[in-house]
């Protein structure tokens, strides 16, 4: 087998007998397999496996009913399961259009490029497919973003933030890579660098069905970014900033309402605590809690630490405000900005530790969870 196409899929039936035809026509003479991998709800793999009885090349179906990871997560179990070492990724709306694959195969076998990259930002590339002018907008202002957070490993890269490329899966190191969302090349190639070359593509219309572009999906792509760029702590960092100011506006708001400064800061520490709990589950530590203890135990500790926090913080704020005479709400964010290390290790080592089951000495674990949290992969 020379070449797997990879296709990601999430409820896209409607896009199945074409998306099969298109990618049979264009890889003639090339020895190659369709591998879908699934994360639908809906009737997309009986289609494929309809489709496959009379395909004129193999294809196959791997419905995955965890999700893990996202469209990222079956790109990475797409390498793992491909018959061949060289695969293409592609959307399976066809906005990528199939035909585009024999010139990808054709630069990748020059040897010079470890990646080649359908980019709709070289030479000749379209946008046409984006909805609207907003969405164009959007799209070309997260690609500069990112392209100015990965300066170098980005410089020679286009459109980072495609979903169609060529890759020999052998180049892939499995062990960096934390698939959380959608944009899986901005993934591979922020963890390491890689050669790379590309070729112009025109980017199509959705042939059928509806876009899973959503607030939500932008919302996961900028915890990627900051994740990517900056490491694990910084995410918790920008998390906690979040908390602060929502800290900070809840005491200014009511103490302006006449409400005593104490009770203000206690209201709003509890706000804060319980909102910064359900964010970093969700963005920061959601690769850890497979091992951790159940979602209401990790709730506890971190409810139970940080009230505690909290007691020592809050009488060091009316010191602050009774005796150096100092504002209540810089004294509150002078405060925070000291409880935020405190508060990142440990929920890095208490708070989503794995269960044990007969592990290294503890004192091992805290030196290795230290590092693996704050050196957690960026480009540095």
């Amino acid at each position: 087998m020379q070449l797997t196409v990879i296709v990601p899929t999430f409820n896209e039936a409607p896009n199945v007998a074409e998306l099969v035809r298109r990618v049979c026509a264009s890889v003639a003479g090339i020895d190659a397999e369709i591998l879908f991998v699934d994360d639908s709800t809906d009737a997309t793999p009986a289609v494929i496996r309809e489709v496959a009885a009379s395909a004129p090349l193999p294809v196959r179906v791997i419905h995955r009913e965890s999700r893990e990871g996202g469209l990222g997560g079956a790109v990475l179990e797409g390498f793992v399961q491909a018959q061949a070492d060289i695969c293409v990724v592609i959307d399976g709306d066809l906005q990528h259009p199939p035909e585009k694959i024999p010139e990808m195969w054709e630069r990748f076998g020059v040897g010079d490029a470890e990646i080649v990259i359908a980019s709709r930002y070289a030479g000749g590339g379209t946008s046409h497919g984006l909805a609207d002018r907003t969405r164009v907008l959007v799209s070309k202002v997260s690609t500069a973003v990112t392209k100015a957070m990965f300066p170098v490993r980005l410089h020679d890269v286009t459109d980072p933030m495609t979903g169609y490329f060529m890759i020999d899966r052998r180049s892939v190191d499995y062990a960096i890579l934390k698939p959380r969302g959608f944009k899986i090349l901005l993934e591979i190639l922020a963890r390491r660098n890689f050669t790379v070359a590309e070729v112009p593509f025109d980017f199509d219309r959705r042939h059928a069905g509806e876009s899973k572009a959503s607030l939500r999906q932008g919302v996961h792509f900028l915890a990627q970014l900051t994740a990517l760029r900056f490491g694990k702590m910084s995410l918790f960092a920008v998390i906690g900033a979040l908390g602060a100011v929502a800290n900070i506006a809840i005491v200014w708001a009511l103490t302006q309402l006449q409400v005593d400064y104490l009770w203000a800061a206690i209201i709003a520490a509890e706000t804060t605590i319980i909102g910064n709990f359900l964010l970093q589950e969700r963005f920061v530590f959601h690769d850890m809690r497979g091992e951790a203890s159940a979602v209401w135990v990790r709730f506890a500790k971190s409810f139970s630490f940080n009230n505690a926090e909290a007691l020592v913080r809050i009488p060091i704020v009316a010191l602050m405000v009774e005796s150096g005479h100092v504002s209540v709400v810089i004294a509150t964010a002078i405060t925070l900005v000291f409880a935020f290390i405190v508060r990142f290790v440990f929920h890095s080592l208490v708070v989503y530790a794995p269960r044990k089951q007969g592990s290294p000495s503890r004192a091992r674990q805290l030196v290795d969870e230290i590092d693996d949290q704050v050196m957690s992969p960026g480009e540095l």
